[in-house]
């Protein structure tokens, strides 16, 4: 058997298994990137709706201890 038989049939397919092989960690890098960014949207708003009702609470106790102190 010539080299370059030799290399055809057993060298070349080992290295482009080893070489060749795609990486995943572009697609996994998008997906949690995706996920980081649903999570904050969702941590936005929840804080947007619920500031408003603790804003409202805040004012509402300030008042009354206002006029309480007066």
């Amino acid at each position: 058997m010539d080299i370059v038989a030799y290399w055809q049939k057993s060298c070349a397919p080992y290295m482009r298994a080893l070489f060749g092989r795609r990486s995943e960690r572009g697609a996994a890098l998008v997906e949690y990137a995706l996920l980081l960014a649903l999570i904050a949207v969702v941590c936005i708003v929840a804080l947007t709706t619920l500031g408003k009702q603790a804003s409202s609470k805040f004012t509402d106790v300030g008042n009354s201890i206002t006029g309480a102190g007066a």
